[in-house]
């Protein structure tokens, strides 16, 4: 039985584009990047900051990649485990970086690189797995850092570290990665936010009898902040792809 956040979350996007997903990213738009990165069978995975591993479920039950998931948080991972039921897929507990031992076709990082403060690092890693000829599938906020203002009214604003694309694609640049895709979603992602906040607002009770009344004012306070920042253009939202040399 889903919960009241869940019941939320499922009703504010169109119907058959929610599979789980914990961002602003619609199934449509997870599949197209990953067939951007060449996602099909047998390809190896990586889905960085996986969650309950909604996109990643989907991907592996429509493409029969090889999938490994990993997140910092258990309890994600324990309900991704449950949700996968007897898809092939793997998960594996960490904090990022470093990234786990191995080689990878494609590394996915969905709606999360928002959190990484020194996405150098980040970057440097995912080049280091990646095979030569490897991809990168990701989505970026972009935009310039927050201002003291803005960080004082944005919910865990610890985790939102905006970055602008010039010094993005630098970034990837210096890890040895050439964009080969990118794809602008600012609009959709504008949408499904205003959508996200006007179903948190109507169902606050409900949400609030599960996660509690001050985590349900900062998930409405920061649903209204993308709202105006995506509609606004304070921040653009795009899915990208790169590809290791």
């Amino acid at each position: 039985m889903k919960t009241a956040l869940e019941r939320a979350q499922a009703n504010a996007y169109p119907s058959g584009e929610y599979v789980g997903q914990q961002s602003f990213m619609r199934a449509a738009e997870i599949r197209r990047l990953a067939h951007q990165a060449r996602v099909g069978p047998g390809v190896s995975v990586l889905d960085l900051c996986c969650g309950v591993a909604g996109p990643g479920r989907m991907i592996t039950a429509e493409s029969g990649c090889r999938y490994l998931g990993v997140d910092h948080c258990a309890s994600a991972l324990a309900a991704a485990r449950q949700l996968a039921g007897n898809l092939p897929c793997r998960f594996e507990h960490a904090h990022l970086p470093p990234l786990p031992a191995g080689r990878f076709e494609v590394v996915f990082l969905l709606e999360t690189m928002l959190a990484f403060p020194a996405k150098d690092a980040l970057v440097g890693e995912v080049a280091r797995v990646l095979e030569p000829g490897g991809r990168f599938a990701f989505t970026v906020e972009e935009g310039r850092p927050l201002t003291p203002r803005e960080r004082a009214r944005m919910p865990a604003a610890d985790t939102v570290w905006p970055i602008e694309l010039a010094e993005l694609t630098g970034l990837l640049r210096n890890a040895g990665l050439t964009v080969i895709w990118r794809q602008e979603h600012s609009s959709s992602h504008h949408a499904t936010a205003t959508a996200l906040l006007r179903c948190y607002r109507a169902d606050s009770p409900q949400i609030a009898g599960q996660i509690g009344t001050q985590a349900t004012a900062e998930l409405i306070t920061a649903h209204q902040l993308w709202s105006d920042w995506l509609g606004s253009g304070r921040v653009r939202k795009f899915a990208m792809v790169a590809q290791k040399e």
